[in-house]
């Protein structure tokens, strides 16, 4: 007769004992402070070029969004090693970000002897924000118009036509080596310290073709002073719809650029997760879109694991192309 009280009474005193111990737990870590001061935007090259720009259309409406000023900062220096020892170095507590174009993370890696940081280990990426394709483009002069034209004037004069890039194991260099490998062809590599010196030297036929950002020479394509190829993009462009992709003639084949947002590895989830939603809402306002579409980027956005994921791909891709290419980290 009394063991259903006592029973009742034991269940009672296990569930009190449950709550208090749940009572007694640290705070959960979604309720993390963030954030509790202004939020720095650390941007790896100097005023004006693709991150930088991203940095700006972005930076308002996330202060906006998360009730915090946010800073840009530029702090160019060791093709991008600057900026990302800096994050590296920072607290881990969501108030320093940093915007990694694609080549500080997954080229870098590969070009570089005594690369200061560990682009998986040092980085909690966040979302991959915006990308854009690198266009074939040539000097008006060069004779062929189309991919398969091109190629078969590479391999008629091996060695005799040259391109120039932004720097050695850019992105745009790695696309041209990448073309050569698919195609069986030979050019003539000049490096430049950035991509503006390597269109001027195109505009003025001192190289005959390049693959440049759509973002760096759309309009001196739209000008009529470069003379645009293919794209190297999956899909055609928004900017120029009926130029055709190399994919069409070369299958698989793709060479551009992306930029995204990382913090410090070692932030906490529940603060990455908050900084991932307010991204991705600014990166979709449709006044950031617009300003960001018009010179040549698309809007990502990514997810979180789908920039990692793109991280661990790329890092595997552009190492098999580096060491078909014989280029040695220096």
């Amino acid at each position: 007769m009394h063991r259903r009280p006592l029973l009742s009474h034991l269940m009672t005193g296990a569930l009190l004992g449950i709550a208090g111990s749940v009572r007694a737990q640290p705070a959960p870590a979604q309720f993390a402070p963030w954030p509790t001061r202004p939020v720095t935007l650390l941007v790896p090259y100097v005023a004006g070029g693709p991150s930088d720009t991203l940095a700006r259309a972005v930076a308002g409406p996330l202060g906006a969004a998360i009730g915090q000023s946010v800073v840009v900062e530029n702090r160019p220096g060791g093709n991008g090693a600057v900026a990302a020892q800096l994050t590296q170095r920072a607290a881990p507590d969501g108030h320093t970000l940093f915007i990694a174009a694609s080549g500080i993370l997954t080229l870098n890696p590969h070009v570089m002897a005594h690369l200061p940081y560990d682009p998986i280990r040092d980085f909690a990426p966040l979302t991959v924000a915006i990308a854009a394709p690198n266009l074939l483009v040539a000097h008006p002069g060069f004779p062929a118009t189309t991919v398969a034209e091109t190629i078969a004037w590479l391999k008629a004069h091996p060695n005799q036509a040259s391109y120039g890039t932004s720097g050695i194991g850019s992105s745009e260099h790695l696309t041209m080596e990448l073309f050569a490998q698919r195609t069986g062809t030979q050019l003539t590599h000049v490096p430049y310290g950035g991509g503006a010196a390597a269109v001027t030297d195109l505009l003025a036929g001192t190289t005959q073709l390049s693959f440049l950002n759509i973002a760096t020479v759309a309009t001196q394509v739209e000008a009529g002073g470069l003379k645009a190829i293919a794209v190297g993009s999956p899909e055609r462009h928004s900017l120029f719809p009926a130029l055709p992709t190399v994919a069409e003639t070369l299958p698989g084949f793709e060479g551009g650029s992306w930029h995204s947002f990382v913090a410090p590895a070692g932030t906490p989830e529940p603060v990455l997760a908050r900084i991932h939603a307010a991204l991705a809402q600014c990166l979709r306002l449709p006044e950031v879109e617009a300003r960001l579409v018009r010179i040549g980027f698309s809007v990502v956005a990514s997810s979180r694991a789908e920039m990692a994921a793109r991280v661990a791909a790329e890092l595997a891709r552009w190492k098999d192309v580096v060491q078909a290419a014989g280029i040695r980290p220096a």
